[in-house]
């Protein structure tokens, strides 16, 4: 009531609100809220390592009217898998007893990180970026201000401010690179540079670190070591295209990435070394739609998270009204090595015809699960045997989503296709964000497909019937021993035909991949059609 006074609008309208996002606790009555929550990771990845028996086991070691156990969609810690959050201190690899010596400890809040390392991005192409799984650290130290300062740091945004760096050049320099958006939509970012610029101010920009697609952290793995090579991209973005006011949408579980952002744009403000928009760092609540740029759009205006109907397309009118630019963490990342280092050595890299580098998030059965900079165009059965140290003793490749949970599903026969923008297409899926998430034998892709649609069935925005309705369904009929493929495709055509936004577009390519790549799981008869 006092919310809705205090702005002028209906009490409906800030229920709805509340009750759309996650993390908002809606208490009724003289109900209260649980003291603590604990959140266990149900995405698929956290399901391969166990997350289940955590959510079956912590509610009766810890359950009561203090201390609440839910599951949760994916907290993009994949590599850490299991993954339990402890109100906001992650747990790592996570069993019964180092999560109730957490609770028991009443370390609630993530650990702060410490400004005591250099990080240099360009130096971790073709290598690993995340550390083996027994060095995983909830937080790694990253580079500070001063130390990105004394390295060179926002030299190249100081001289675009001073016109002393040639705008143009700089476009031009995206262009060649190559560099497409790293989020998963792929659209040419020196071309959405042009097209926003060409607009009538005032313009935006929308930053989108809602990172939720299951099996996708390159975007936290980078920005809790690195985070001013990105807020330097910001600014390049911001002075070439014409932009004043920028946001940042960052998801609600990365607590330790907010503090590190909040930290260092606090020191960037004090001492700036250019003129500097204005920067608004935005926290989400908890809704995967949020992904969907114009659901961000919408989420930070204090609306339900809802994707909009296009046209009007956001780079004409987005954000308030006004041109927007939107772009993913990991594009603006690289933004400062492309044009220091020149657009050569970027698209220099690359495997099988493709260009450039991708950031790929692995996880499942491999046995160095993280984020790997890897060659656009590598195959998986390259990206487990060079980068991930093979499989894990024990098991042999099966299956693979090469692109999170809507990315489809690929048999082990497909594990010598490039992995790029555009190259799985013909096979049923696509690379998406390169969330890459590998199954063994011991696994099912009927099962990982039931995951993802249930996923999708609780992140439904429930705005249009064909998602909202489609997905539950369909997560219904993927229970049944046998499959109902006949119904199952009916709901996949109409949800792929007319749903708004690209969740209920992309839901149906996992069931799809089953049904093409392994039917004998599905038939009843064992034997692939």
């Amino acid at each position: 009531m006092a919310l809705a006074r205090e702005m002028n609008i209906a009490m409906a309208e800030v229920y709805e609100v509340a009750t759309f996002y996650h993390h908002f606790e809606v208490v009724k009555g003289d109900a209260a809220a649980p003291g603590l929550t604990v959140r266990v990771c149900d995405g698929l990845s956290c399901e391969l390592a166990g997350a289940q028996d955590l959510l079956k086991r912590l509610p009766e070691l810890l359950g009561n009217v203090d201390v609440r156990v839910i599951p949760a969609p994916c907290l993009g810690r994949c590599e850490q898998a299991p993954v339990a959050v402890v109100h906001q201190h992650p747990v790592p690899h996570a069993t019964v007893e180092s999560v109730t010596a957490l609770v028991e400890s009443s370390q609630a809040h993530h650990p702060e990180a410490e400004t005591d390392q250099v990080f240099v991005a360009g130096a971790q192409a073709e290598r690993s970026v995340s550390p083996e799984p027994h060095e995983v650290e909830v937080a790694p130290g990253y580079t500070g201000y001063e130390a990105y300062r004394a390295h060179g740091g926002y030299s190249l945004a100081a001289a675009l401010v001073n016109g002393e760096q040639d705008v143009e050049a700089v476009i031009k320099a995206m262009e060649d690179s190559g560099l497409r958006g790293l989020g998963g939509a792929g659209f040419p970012a020196g071309r959405k540079w042009r097209i926003v610029r060409d607009q009538p101010s005032p313009k935006l920009m929308a930053v989108n670190i809602d990172e939720g697609e299951p099996g996708t952290f390159k975007d936290r793995t980078y920005l809790e070591r690195d985070p001013h090579r990105f807020l330097e991209g910001l600014l390049i973005a911001a002075q070439v295209v014409g932009i004043d006011h920028c946001y940042i949408y960052l998801r609600d579980e990365y607590h330790g990435c907010r503090a590190i952002l909040e930290t260092e744009l606090a020191k960037l403000r004090a001492n700036p070394p250019c003129h500097l928009p204005q920067i608004e760092l935005r926290r989400g609540a908890g809704a995967y739609i949020c992904g969907e740029e114009s659901a961000m759009i919408e989420s930070i205006e204090g609306k339900r998270g809802e994707p909009r109907m296009r046209p009007p397309y956001i780079a004409q009118v987005g954000l308030f009204g006004c041109p927007t630019l939107e772009h993913n963490f990991e594009t603006l990342y690289w933004v400062r090595d492309i044009v220091e280092r020149g657009p050569g050595w970027f698209s220099n890299f690359g495997r099988n015809g493709r260009k450039g580098l991708r950031s790929f998030s692995v996880s499942g059965r491999v046995k160095h699960p993280g984020v790997k900079l890897a060659p656009a165009g590598i195959t998986l059965r390259e990206l487990i045997s060079e980068y991930c140290g093979g499989m894990l003793d024990g098991h042999s490749l099966y299956a693979y989503l090469p692109g999170g949970a809507s990315g489809g599903i690929f048999p082990e026969s497909l594990a010598d296709v490039p992995l790029d923008f555009d190259t799985l297409q013909p096979h049923g899926g696509f690379i998406g964000s390169a969330a890459v998430i590998v199954l063994s034998q011991h696994d099912s892709a009927r099962d990982a497909a039931l995951n993802m649609m249930r996923f999708f069935a609780h992140e439904s925005c429930g705005q249009c019937t064909p998602c909202r309705v489609g997905t539950a369904k369909s997560a219904t009929l993927l229970e049944a021993p046998v499959w109902d493929i006949e119904t199952l495709e009916d709901l996949n055509i109409v949800m792929t035909d007319a749903s708004i936004c690209g969740l209920g577009q992309a839901a149906p390519n996992p069931v799809r991949c089953v049904v093409k790549y392994f039917a004998h799981e599905v038939n009843g008869t064992g034997v692939t059609a």
